[in-house]
């Protein structure tokens, strides 16, 4: 009897210690669903039912990740959060970056933007009539925020963006009660990873399938960019940059996201074994020891001339490139006002980058595609 009751007492135990593992893990917290494919510096996820949006690189070295809950304006009201809330879609907005315009475009909310600061360098046409008609003010001069007319407008929301820490001006307009975001899709490290962020206007203006679907087409262009460049048998040699200052050559890191343009063009960057994700700085000497013999110079910094090059240093003229009138620059497609067109919309349209630097490299690979950013340097 006794041994019967011992028995009874270690199945009981073991019962148990067995529900016990059960009851945790039918508990057990499932991982967020996350929307975002390549880009590193922000999130989408749907948490029990709770829409978020993450952004995880705010600034240059920010540790600091922001959070934001997504309600629909439409929405019956939800439980209050710590976490800030943005009301979507957003009616009155205000962007700080050329790169934002041609992805709030795409999603036809042009006619949203109420503010953007040093108008000049917009160059797309229908943002551009916007602004020549008053319907979008000038909000001050580049990083330089005028607070007073802003505040004016009384934006929903100000998408804005900022090199090391928090932007002063910006710090202003929350303390003032008007949302703030920043955008860090200039921090991606990958051509894709930048055009991702159209998912993030996508949130805030409730049309995330249409951004997802805009998304999925250009990443659809790139990839099949980069595997019509994989068929080609000569792999040609590449220069880039030119000297800021003093005998400083400014060129792209091997791990950078130009040296991924490069790379998925199938060319020979001669620096694409490098280190880093920015940009390194040579003397003259070394660049010219290794790059002389290069097949195409693409991208020689700000010049958009062979004058301007030779203005600048004469030794430039000792390349094979320039010898050959193998230099291509996207300084010279500009907009009616002098902004380059390059810097506005290649965030978003990395397959059209892509396919430039095949033209340029392997045109026989592409003999129907036309520029969209680069020309021949003359």
């Amino acid at each position: 009897m006794k041994k019967l009751q011992i028995i009874s007492v270690i199945t009981f135990l073991l019962f148990t210690v067995s529900c016990k593992k059960e009851t945790v893990k039918t508990t057990k917290k499932t991982k967020p669903e996350s929307a975002i494919k390549y880009a590193k510096g922000f999130d989408i996820v749907d948490e029990n039912g709770v829409k978020k949006l993450i952004i995880k690189s705010a600034y240059q070295n920010s540790d600091k990740v922001f959070e934001y809950i997504i309600k629909r304006k439409t929405d019956a009201k939800i439980r209050e959060f710590n976490t800030s809330m943005i009301s979507t879609p957003i009616e009155k907005i205000v962007v700080t970056s050329t790169t934002h315009i041609p992805m709030v475009e795409l999603l036809n909310k042009e006619t949203s933007i109420v503010g953007f600061p040093y108008a000049k360098y917009v160059s797309s046409e229908k943002t551009r009539a916007l602004i020549d008609t008053g319907k979008i003010i000038e909000i001050g001069k580049e990083s330089s925020l005028n607070t007073e007319i802003l505040l004016d407008l009384q934006p929903e929301l100000v998408v804005g963006y900022s090199v090391s820490s928090a932007d002063k001006s910006l710090t202003t307009i929350k303390k003032a009660g008007i949302n703030v975001i920043y955008n860090g899709d200039w921090l991606e490290e990958t051509p894709l990873g930048r055009a991702e962020w159209i998912k993030f206007f996508g949130v805030l203006f409730d049309k995330e399938k249409q951004a997802d679907s805009i998304f999925k087409t250009i990443e659809s262009n790139y990839l099949e960019a980069k595997n019509i460049a994989l068929k080609s048998t000569k792999k040609p040699t590449v220069l880039s940059g030119a000297i800021m200052s003093k005998d400083i050559w400014n060129l792209p890191a091997g791990e950078s996201f130009v040296a991924t343009f490069l790379k998925d063009a199938n060319v020979n960057y001669l620096w694409q074994e490098t280190k880093g994700k920015g940009s390194l700085s040579l003397s003259f000497e070394s660049v010219f020891d290794k790059g002389k013999d290069a097949d195409f110079w693409i991208a020689p910094g700000y010049f958009s001339s062979k004058e301007q090059l030779l203005q600048s240093n004469q030794l430039y003229e000792k390349f094979d490139s320039f010898k050959t009138d193998n230099i291509y620059t996207p300084s010279t497609k500009k907009g009616k006002t002098g902004g380059v067109i390059y810097y506005e919309l290649a965030t978003t349209r990395p397959d059209l980058v892509l396919k430039d630097i095949i033209k340029i490299t392997n045109p026989e690979l592409l003999p129907n595609y036309e520029f969209t950013f680069f020309e021949k340097m003359k």
